[in-house]
């Protein structure tokens, strides 16, 4: 028991050196207590509700399972046991099944007292412990090997013997001057019973020796003075009613590039994503009896691509920095390479359909009762989600190119000769193009194409997205209406988000590729995840993006005179976001927005806007803070019907807002946050609170239909 010895001896004046705070459990209720417990007025063995079970991912504090899940490994326990008593079980007498654990992510191995992913792969495991004795104030476990020998000396010497009446009473009973009634020494440890219940735990240390001679000679209580209060069964009775709610809606976190450098980043980083939903969860959607589960997505690392042929063409100088541009950038020249698209493209879309099937397989119940997917994806990551969804193939673009090819060939003067050489190829590709729809039609009738994914998506949410630049790149031009349809069927996808840091230098807006104008209107700001009472994106009114009152590099004449009619795109006072490659979207390499006035003052800032409130926030005027709200509105944030200024109300707008911003600190500097920002988004609780805002729209909506009714 010394790794266990040496965190107690840390922690005997009260638990301080463990992280789990006293203050976040409910006061302890003594087995057989108050709080609606069987009364047991004599000592017996632990029942397996008594008992909880720990796992511990950070080596340092156990964290304990629900009661579900501890009640669950306990039963399996004894039963590996069989009969084997209050110690340690009989090994191979029985065999178990591994219990499903944290709502069906992991797995327990009762028998080696492990715990793994079910779903994705990690090379250390998770011990998991058996928790009987515990430290007063922190509730931690004791070590398992010291806890049994205690365990066992308690029921040899106690079993049978009568507890104390009343539980308030041994509470506030001091044990000053109490000899123990009885003592066992552990390896670096020794532990005093002053009676049945009080038991103390003291460390056998030179120091604390000292320690003890010093306050007993002063008066003090040998237990208080030194020692470490000891609770035998855990704070919370473990229950069944303790239980998580049924998934109802599965996403798959899609990692981008890089991930060759750091296999387990995507684990970690959606394990940040969950574990911060959960907290908005437990805040905003506690009443919902849905839940939404996130699942790793690690499409690269099984993918051989190269071998190692580019390491082996890589300088020595430098080597870290060019190991490190070989493990992120190295992935979008993959992409873009013919030979290894096709191997990303089925490296994600294998591992999509493997984990959709896997959990259904887990989860029978899931499809039956309209369980919904949603992908998030991150980066590069946004652009291969995309194509697997739309099938987009670069030869689909060749074949584009040729055709145009013709047209122009067909446009200018020709000799006979091109004309007939002309007329003769295109009756040969024609011949070609209907050959090939046979033998498609005769594959397609004896063996039926299965889906791509094998899931209908609910909504995609890109993250630090370069998704953008790829379709501009690929041709796509904006239109004339205003539907997803444009660059994303909604029959393929309900809904598509595109969530950006206003400094992200990989991200890029979508929303101008749908309607022009939108280059001028600002993305939806997201909110807070604090802020009272938030008004509903969808009625958000959409607002320019110039504030007039900057300075700019257009004269204010020339804006004023030039009215747009209203088929015709706005002209307006630009802020300068700097050309993008495309010019589409107007964000530039930078970021999807300015970083600031640096850059000899030609990127300007967005500082004014986010550090005071925004035009979206105004609309709420339910509160009493409606009178400042009025006071903080920016000035040159006309909504989109504002007439001033010479501008008009587009006759277009999109059916549903694509690109949300989140807010910028207040803080943080520019030109370090384009630096982090790209991967910003995975601990972010306003993120958290959008995405699930989003995922539990129609629960929300059902609810709250629910209520009305009811009334």
């Amino acid at each position: 028991g010394g790794e266990g010895s040496e965190g107690l001896a840390s922690s005997e004046s009260g638990g301080s050196g463990f992280s789990l705070a006293a203050s976040a459990l409910p006061e302890r209720r003594r087995p057989g207590g108050s709080g609606g417990r069987p009364r047991y007025e004599v000592v017996r063995e632990l029942g397996a509700e008594e008992v909880r079970w720990f796992y511990r991912e950070d080596r340092k504090t156990w964290k304990p399972f629900i009661g579900y899940d501890s009640l669950r490994i306990e039963l399996a326990y004894r039963a590996l046991g069989s009969g084997g008593g209050p110690g340690e079980p009989r090994a191979g007498e029985a065999t178990v099944e591994p219990v499903c654990v944290r709502s069906g992510l992991y797995e327990v191995d009762v028998a080696n007292a492990e715990c793994y992913p079910v779903y994705w792969n990690q090379t250390e495991k998770i011990p998991v412990m058996r928790g009987q004795w515990f430290i007063d104030g922190t509730w931690q476990p004791l070590e398992e090997e010291e806890s049994n020998l205690i365990e066992q000396e308690h029921l040899n010497c106690f079993k049978g013997q009568q507890l104390q009446e009343s539980f308030d009473m041994e509470v506030s009973k001091p044990v000053d001057g109490k000899e123990a009634i009885h003592s066992l020494k552990l390896s670096r440890n020794h532990v005093d019973w002053h009676s049945v219940d009080e038991v103390y735990l003291y460390s056998d240390a030179t120091t604390s020796k000292i320690a003890r001679t010093v306050t007993q000679k002063l008066g003090f209580s040998k237990a208080s003075s030194s020692g470490t209060r000891l609770h035998r069964g855990y704070v919370e009775e473990a229950t069944l009613e303790d239980k998580p709610p049924q998934t109802s809606h599965i996403v798959f976190v899609v990692h981008g590039i890089g991930q060759k450098m750091d296999q387990g980043r995507i684990i970690k980083n959606t394990a940040m994503m969950r574990d911060t939903a959960r907290k908005i969860e437990e805040k905003y959607f506690a009443n919902l009896a849905t839940h939404v589960e996130f699942l790793p997505v690690e499409w690269r690392s099984k993918l051989t691509l190269d071998g190692d042929t580019v390491d082996s063409i890589t300088p020595d100088k430098v080597r870290g920095l060019r190991d490190m541009l070989n493990s992120s950038a190295m992935d979008i020249m993959y992409y873009t390479s013919p030979l290894y698209r096709d191997e990303l493209v089925k490296g994600l879309q294998q591992e999509l359909n493997r984990l959709y099937t896997l959990f259904c397989s887990r989860n029978p119940e899931f499809e039956e009762k309209g369980g919904k997917v949603s992908i998030v994806s991150h980066s590069l990551g946004c652009v291969i989600t995309y194509d697997i969804m739309t099938g987009w193939n670069p030869v689909r673009l060749y074949e584009q190119l040729l055709q145009k090819e013709e047209e122009e060939l067909e446009e200018r003067w020709m000799s006979y000769e091109e004309q007939h050489l002309l007329e003769e190829l295109y009756l040969t590709k024609q011949r070609l193009r209907e050959l090939e729809e046979r033998l498609h039609g005769l594959k397609a009738s004896t063996i039926a194409k299965p889906p791509v994914l094998k899931f209908k998506v609910e909504n995609f949410f890109c993250m630090g997205s370069p998704l953008a630049v790829f379709l501009a790149l690929r041709g796509i031009r904006p239109g004339t209406s205003g539907s997803q349809d444009h660059i994303l069927p909604r029959t393929i996808c309900n809904r598509l988000l595109n969530i950006f840091h206003p400094t992200d230098p990989v991200a890029y807006r979508l929303e101008p590729l749908i309607l022009k104008h939108y280059s001028n209107i600002s993305p939806v700001q997201i909110h807070w995840y604090n802020t009272a009472n938030p008004l509903p994106y969808e009625h958000m009114k959409p607002s320019f993006l110039n504030p007039t009152k900057e300075a700019t590099s257009v004269p204010e004449s020339e804006s004023v005179s030039t009215v747009p009619s209203p088929t015709t795109s706005p002209v307006m006072v630009r802020r300068h976001y700097g050309e993008s490659i495309t010019n589409i979207g107007k964000a530039s390499i930078l970021g999807a927005a300015s970083i600031g006035k640096g850059l000899g003052g030609m990127l300007f800032s967005r500082f004014g806007r986010s550090s005071t409130s925004t035009p979206q926030t105004m609309e709420t005027g339910k509160d009493g803070a409606e009178g400042d709200d009025k006071k903080t509105t920016t000035v040159g944030t006309p909504p989109l019907s504002h007439s001033s200024s010479g501008f008009l109300e587009p006759t277009v707008e999109l059916e549903h807002r694509i690109d949300f911003e989140l807010r910028e600190g207040l803080v943080e500097s520019r030109y370090w946050s384009a630096v982090t920002s790209h991967t910003a988004y995975w601990s972010s609780l306003d993120i958290a609170l959008f995405l699930l805002t989003f995922m539990y729209k129609h629960d929300q909506e059902d609810s709250d239909k629910s209520n009305l009714d009811a009334i």
